[in-house]
């Protein structure tokens, strides 16, 4: 794979660096944020893997704007911020996947290998339709009836993950893993959280629900019948 990987630590982007060549990656390597920005804006890389405290232009913000403009190569974050609260803010800019300093080469490795086995965006159907939904992926819309439902990212995925399985049953574990890339348990709320504002935005003002919680089970997305 080609690497773009955003370090301002000479010698953690030089061991960093150097462990993903060996293993057979490209890797280009930007000292800051804004450099990093321009490198990822630029295309050409399958992955980014981002350091979150950066000069110029911090990670954070970094994800957020290329993510904005269309950026759709997995990035992961590299950084010593490892709070929950830091996690789940990487992740919901924009990041799928987190990793906290210091590291085990090998588990970086591996989280590497991860990513390199997601389809990519471009492969997927970039139009969902449920009923009267209609979701475009590669614009990042979602309509019923005709009308604009604006959603933030973390619910924008949370959708897509559903409606990509209409009719099948959703755990929060399954949720959890491949919409926040958590694989632990965060002992929040933040699955119900984010499914009740979804509920709301997509089935309110819109009957009859397309959302359902199955008790005991998880959620499912499905037409009526």
């Amino acid at each position: 794979m080609k690497i773009l990987l955003v370090e301002d630590d000479a010698r953690m982007a030089d061991y960093t660096a150097d462990g993903l060549s060996r293993q057979g990656h490209v890797v280009d390597v930007a000292r800051n944020g804004r450099d990093g920005l321009f490198m990822a804006a630029s295309g050409g890389h399958d992955l980014v893997i981002v350091d979150r405290m950066l000069p110029e232009m911090d990670g954070l913000a970094l994800v957020k704007v290329a993510r904005g403009a269309g950026l759709a190569a997995p990035i992961l974050f590299l950084t010593t911020m490892g709070g929950i609260d830091d996690r789940v803010e990487g992740l919901e800019a924009g990041g799928d996947d987190y990793l906290v300093k210091p590291f085990a080469f090998a588990e970086l490795a591996a989280r590497v290998a991860a990513l390199a086995r997601r389809p990519p965006l471009n492969a997927q159907s970039s139009v969902l339709r449920i009923a009267d939904l209609e979701m475009d992926c590669a614009k990042r819309t979602v309509m019923r009836r005709g009308v604009s439902i604006p959603l933030q990212p973390r619910e924008f995925r949370l959708l897509e993950y559903l409606a990509r399985r209409e009719g099948q049953v959703v755990t929060k574990t399954m949720l959890l893993e491949q919409v926040w890339d958590f694989h632990f348990d965060p002992q929040t709320s933040v699955v119900e959280t984010h499914m009740s504002r979804l509920r709301a935005k997509v089935d309110r003002d819109f009957p009859p629900e397309l959302i359902h919680t199955i008790r005991g089970a998880g959620y499912v997305l499905r037409a009526p019948a």
